[in-house]
């Protein structure tokens, strides 16, 4: 049985999600470790993010043997759409919150405003997802691989 749209879409946003969230994380902890400002912290944390998402989306597909210029170029195509709404939604929720931008790692209000930033970033990406998968795109084209 095939599994429905909805749930290939959760289960893509899910995994875009998880690459972006430790991107995200990793950002945040290296600018607040050197004490950087918002938009160098944004940047970092929003490369990272792609660097990531990426990096998820290509690992099955370099362990089934396939060539890294074609898994990137598959990678691309499958999650760039996906990983950018995502920061968008992410980083203006974050901006949003007073305050939250500049806590500290060891504050409630950035742990508890990224996590919540995190669920409307997948809020926001679900419905990309699923209308790109609807039409053959985005990670459809991975399911193929």
């Amino acid at each position: 049985m095939k599994p429905s749209l909805n749930k290939i879409a959760a289960s893509a946003t899910l995994h875009c999600l998880t690459g972006c969230a430790i991107g995200e994380v990793f950002g945040m902890i290296i600018t607040t470790a050197y004490n950087w400002t918002a938009a160098p912290s944004i940047v970092l944390s929003i490369i990272l993010a792609f660097v990531f998402g990426y990096s998820f989306s290509m690992r099955p597909l370099l362990s089934s043997g396939m060539g890294l210029k074609q898994a990137l170029r598959l990678a691309l195509a499958a999650d760039t759409v996906s990983i950018a709404v995502m920061e968008l939604a992410d980083n203006g929720f974050v901006l949003a919150v007073p305050g939250a931008i500049y806590a500290g790692l060891t504050t409630g209000l950035f742990w508890i405003s990224l996590g919540i930033s995190l669920v409307v970033a997948f809020a926001a990406a679900f419905p990309v997802n699923r209308y790109l998968i609807q039409r053959g795109k985005g990670h459809a084209v991975m399911h193929h691989h």
